[in-house]
């Protein structure tokens, strides 16, 4: 007995946390973050989005059982709450992050045995138990690392660190999107009567991943936590952030904002491989497009967080999402039509932008607005909330899914002279259109939530698109016979910069 308690002593101790790091071990440990975040970008390209909902139309699953595959990975974070008990508790973030990980993430592994073992209902009921494991276990190591970061990265880096890791992933969620389609287009026309099998593939290097990804967090330094009184009670820590008015706030935002994507962002995939009959390649073609799209505009919007604020860039970038998605609901008239795929190509541009801000300011806000030492509580709390809303937002979305779908809602235009009669349709609602204007409405009232919340540094939404704007045209002005003859107007009559305002661009 004394042997195994003092092996597991000697285990606890490889995850020792400092009093205060040295600069050689916070650098050391931001690149192991970043490493962390490449495996996981990895692991998530292989096992989720377009190839988890094309494995599960392969296994045979309904709209509902689509939405409860999107619902499953928000609704698991509401593990944070009792995860936020084990890590005040025990005080020893690292340890219970990289177990959780090496736990949960073996069930990527169960994901692809499941053709090979399972059938029919079964297969699909494994899928569902087996994402829930994963996710589950992940939440608890995802409640650890959150208050980890929070102490571990400095606050006036937030921006530009986080925007830089994504950017780092993004550029490898993209390399693999491209290696898998051509994977795919091969796998198909080799075998096409096992074309699950190829998706199994996907799941175990997803595994590989994964496991990866947790030797990396297992190097990552740990700076000690803020030691709280001890009569602090459990459901004291949890009240706390809701008594904070400004972050009550944030909560109310964080909430109506992820009901609102998740109504829609679940089924954008479904819609174009069901309703709009596109094939495999050119889904990805577009995700891809996104993603490159969000990879160009992530160092922007890192940037503007640090030098501005984060609300000030969900600020352009909230409405932007929100108008992608209304969006969506004309790409058919009420089928297909000419340019429908135009318009996709349009709708994935504008999200790639929106995404790449929203992500990285919610984050980012929710970072920043925690107190010092209090981030455990905190973001748990706000994650439970956005959990929740983005859980329940898909289940509703694939529980009425087919009841919408035997439903039309059309408004058209008419013109009738000797010569003949004319139809032009301006509105055509059917099926997941449904789900995506409801979502735009509700995403206009989260922004509306959005206002409320105060941030420190946050200016107008019209000095962030001046300075975006001046971003975009400054390339252009190298090239501009205009620009050139400015540049010599001002080589020659040089202007006094003194009399310019403090808010004035220099040239």
């Amino acid at each position: 007995m004394r042997a195994k308690r003092g092996n597991l002593i000697d285990v606890v101790m490889k995850f020792d946390v400092k009093d205060s790091l040295t600069e050689q071990e916070l650098r050391s440990g931001l690149k192991a973050v970043i490493r962390d975040g490449l495996a996981s970008q990895a692991m998530a390209t292989l096992s989720s989005g377009v190839f988890l909902v094309a494995f599960a139309l392969q296994l045979g699953a309904s709209n509902f059982v689509i939405g409860l595959l999107a619902a499953i990975p928000a609704l698991t974070q509401l593990i944070q709450i009792p995860a936020t008990y084990l890590v005040e508790r025990y005080q020893r973030r690292r340890f219970i992050s990289v177990h959780a990980t090496l736990v949960g993430r073996v069930f990527l592994l169960i994901i692809a045995l499941i053709p090979f073992v399972f059938s029919g209902k079964t297969a699909i009921f494994a899928l569902v138990a087996a994402l829930g494991l994963h996710t589950s276990i992940g939440a608890i190591s995802l409640c650890a690392w959150n208050s980890w970061m929070r102490d571990l990265i400095p606050q006036k880096e937030l921006g530009t660190f986080f925007s830089g890791r994504m950017r780092l992933q993004v550029v490898l969620g993209i390399v693999l999107n491209l290696a898998v389609a051509a994977y795919m287009y091969y796998w198909v026309r080799v075998v096409p009567k096992h074309e699950i099998y190829a998706y199994s593939i996907l799941f175990a290097l997803a595994y590989v991943a994964g496991m990866f990804g947790t030797y990396f967090i297992s190097t990552i330094p740990e700076p000690r936590m803020r030691v709280r009184a001890a009569n602090a009670s459990f459901l004291k820590l949890l009240l706390q952030p809701f008594r904070d008015s400004n972050f009550r706030k944030l909560i109310g935002f964080l909430g109506s904002w992820n009901f609102a994507a998740n109504l829609a962002a679940p089924f954008f995939i479904v819609y174009m491989l069901k309703r709009l009959n596109l094939d495999m390649s050119s889904v990805i073609g577009l995700t891809v497009l996104s993603q490159i799209m969000n990879m160009a505009f992530l160092r922007l919007w890192g940037r503007f967080s640090d030098r501005f604020s984060n609300k000030s860039v969900l600020g352009i970038c909230a409405p932007l999402f929100v108008i992608s998605i209304l969006a969506w609901t004309f790409t058919t008239m009420p089928e297909k039509h000419i340019l429908t795929i135009p318009l996709l190509i349009v709708i994935h541009i504008l999200m790639g932008i929106a995404i790449a801000g929203v992500t990285l300011g919610t984050g980012n806000l929710a970072l920043k607005l925690a107190p010092h030492g209090e981030a455990t509580s905190y973001l748990a709390t706000s994650s439970m909330v956005s959990s929740l809303a983005a859980g329940i937002a898909p289940i509703l979305g694939g529980k009425f899914a087919d009841f919408f779908a035997r439903r039309e809602l059309a408004w058209a235009l008419s013109w009738k002279s000797p010569e003949g009669e004319f139809s032009f349709q301006t509105l055509n609602f059917q099926s997941w259109d449904f789900f995506f204007f409801l979502a735009f409405v509700i995403g206009i009232y989260a922004i509306h939530r959005l206002v409320l919340v105060k941030e420190e540094g946050e200016v107008k939404e019209s000095i962030i698109i001046h300075e975006l704007i001046s971003v975009a045209m400054r390339p252009l002005r190298n090239f501009s016979s205009v620009g050139g003859l400015r540049h010599i107007l001002h080589y020659h009559l040089p202007i006094s910069r003194h009399n310019k305002g403090p808010n004035t661009p220099v040239t």
